[in-house]
């Protein structure tokens, strides 16, 4: 899995008609002919479905579809394959929908976009008839796939942020962020850089950002959706990446570095401390040109006085209000998020899974070693803000974040604008 799913570019095209359109309000999901609404229609409809999802890089979807197929004739599921954009997977399902079109049964939505969807009435609540056991799920996993208190998409995949350091110069790695700052002095004796992440102007910077004021105590929305970056904690959060770019602990080049850029200056033994995806773990462990192969440590991401806040990935199941086949929709997302299909995953896709105790599979810790830290990492995060108007939020992040970091902009300043323009986007209303 040389890049995660869900941290392809967000939706920026468009963004100004998605805001516009979700401040329209109203349940996308409409009315049916006898005067019900959508979402109360065809829940005992059995049949075949269509599955949409982004590129199967790494032939998850293919054989799993296959062994439905084999088991239920009648109920048939046809594959429909996206591109690998995110943005354009976004879009595409976001066309369907306005077209209250049937054939999207089942969808993989990015946990960034279930909020969107399920606002604008087009996924189908699961409740009731066509409620999903999460009982065995990772509480935040959960928390992604749930919107105003209401479940509207299963679990699927989960990511979190992990620390890769360097064990051989640093034997125990650093528990909160003030002490990764205070081994710096290790790098620079080294030669080396000392911390990276993902500072590029795109949505790993949204990811660290997020992650860095979600560590420091602070948030981007509060439980109201609301904006809430002018805070002594969000300030403290975002000074910690502008100061270590000021003071050179992150290095200048690090500002255009997205996840494979970073991955590769770690692997090829530039720096001591890295944020990234667990997928960079077998790269960096077996690629014949890195130099640190048997030199790399895992842990979770330093906080303010412990674990911090991973900003969550992942992708969800969910079906539409439209389909007309909702008893077969529902079967199927409980037959993609078993046990054995979340084992798949892992083994397959190396993909997170969603329940918490194959976190403690020694056949599958054997092969992912990273999984203890990574259960830490999902336990302790927090999704990207949860809005109906992601796109324009993400966009004000990337915007103000990138100025601070830089030093075009105090964070005061930066965290201003932030404010004023999540605010302006309609988060705030």
């Amino acid at each position: 899995m040389k890049t995660p799913r869900f941290l392809l570019p967000a939706a920026t095209a468009g963004i100004l008609a998605l805001t516009l359109s979700a401040c329209g309000g109203g349940g996308g999901g409409g009315t049916t002919g006898g005067g019900g609404s959508d979402a109360d229609a065809n829940l005992d409809g059995r049949g075949p479905i269509t599955y949409v999802q982004g590129k199967d890089n790494s032939n998850v979807v293919r054989p799993l579809v296959d062994k439905w197929n084999a088991a239920h004739p009648n109920e048939k599921v046809t594959f429909k394959e996206q591109t690998d954009q995110a943005d354009q997977q976004h879009d595409d399902l976001v066309q369907h929908f306005q077209a209250k079109q049937s054939d999207y049964d089942v969808v993989d939505v990015d946990v960034v976009w279930t909020a969107e969807f399920a606002a604008k009435g087009w996924l189908q609540p699961l409740k009731d008839k066509m409620a999903i056991d999460t009982s065995a799920m990772l509480k935040p996993t959960v928390d992604s796939a749930t919107y105003k208190g209401t479940l509207y998409a299963a679990p699927q995949t989960s990511d979190g942020g992990i620390l890769y350091y360097r064990k051989d110069l640093v034997p125990t790695p650093p528990k909160t962020w003030d002490e990764m700052m205070s081994m710096c002095s290790i790098a620079k004796q080294n030669n080396i850089g000392c911390y990276a992440g993902q500072f590029s102007k795109y949505e790993g910077l949204t990811v660290n950002a997020s992650e860095a004021i979600n560590s420091a105590g602070g948030s981007v929305l509060d439980k109201d959706g609301k904006p809430s970056v002018n805070t002594p904690e969000a300030k403290a959060g975002l000074e910690n990446l502008a100061k270590a770019y000021a003071d050179g602990n992150i290095p200048k080049e690090a500002i255009t570095y997205k996840e494979e850029d970073s991955r590769q200056a770690f692997q090829s033994g530039k720096l001591l401390f890295l944020r990234n995806w667990p997928y960079a773990f077998n790269l960096i462990t077996t690629e014949g040109s890195s130099a640190v192969k048997d030199k790399t440590g895992l842990a979770a991401l330093p906080g303010k006085s412990g674990p911090g806040a991973s900003s969550l990935g992942g992708h969800n199941l969910a079906t539409s209000v439209y389909s007309k086949n909702k008893a077969t929709a529902l079967d199927f997302m409980k037959f993609m998020t078993s046990a054995e299909t979340e084992k798949f995953y892992a083994t397959q896709g190396s993909l997170a899974p969603v329940l918490g105790s194959l976190y403690e599979d020694q056949e599958l810790v054997s092969k992912l070693p990273y999984l203890p830290v990574l259960k830490t990492s999902i336990e302790n995060a927090v999704p990207r803000p949860v809005t109906p108007f992601y796109p324009a939020v993400t966009k004000a992040i990337q915007d103000n974040a990138y100025s601070a970091i830089k030093g075009e902009k105090t964070v005061d300043s930066a965290l201003s604008d932030m404010q004023n323009a999540i605010q302006s986007a309609g988060a705030g209303s």
